[in-house]
């Protein structure tokens, strides 16, 4: 079966997000892009990763710098992530879609107002089709309240309720999915 890339978009496009803005300085700049292709990998070591395009300006950074940010944007920073998404030559107006920044104790880029911030060191990199994932490890965290800014179906969204609690009174987990999927198998 061939799989269009129409269809693989469609299809993937149903597997709702977070949105995340991953941060690099290079030589006193921030260089960043938006990624919603971003997951945990391991709690111990804490490892993440992200996928990047190999056309994308932060691929080369990320390569070089072997450190970055990830910023994980909150419901008001759409602006921010729309800015950081354009394939522009630079990054030099970010403060016109309200992006402002602070630096870690590595010169790490730290987005105001995000929802988490992750400081990684790059752990490993491997090439996928036209996209590398780079693994990283975490070395520190920063998370405030709020609620995240989410992607689906090739739009931004907002968080409208939570669901209420199962029967056992819990709100749900994977291994209660799993156990439902198999029972109806």
């Amino acid at each position: 079966m061939n799989v269009t890339h129409s269809e693989f978009r469609k299809a993937l496009g149903c597997f709702a997000t977070g949105v995340t803005v991953i941060t690099v300085d290079e030589g006193g700049e921030v260089h960043g892009m938006t990624a919603n292709a971003f997951s945990s990998v391991s709690l111990d070591p804490p490892l993440v990763l992200v996928c990047v395009g190999h056309q994308a300006r932060t691929h080369a950074h990320l390569h070089a710098k072997k450190r970055f940010g990830v910023n994980v944007l909150a419901a008001d920073q759409r602006a921010i992530s729309e800015y950081y998404a354009r394939a522009s030559e630079t990054h030099k107006h970010a403060e016109e879609a309200g992006a402002r920044f602070d630096r870690t104790s590595h010169s790490t880029p730290v987005l105001h107002g995000a929802l988490a911030y992750l400081e990684c060191r790059l752990h490993s990199a491997q090439d996928a089709g036209d996209h590398t994932i780079f693994i990283a490890e975490v070395e520190d965290v920063m998370v405030r309240e709020g609620d995240p800014l989410l992607f689906y179906r090739g739009r931004y969204r907002n968080i409208d309720r939570e669901l209420p609690a199962t029967a056992s009174g819990e709100h749900g987990n994977s291994a209660d999915a799993s156990r439902v999927n198999d029972r109806k198998r």
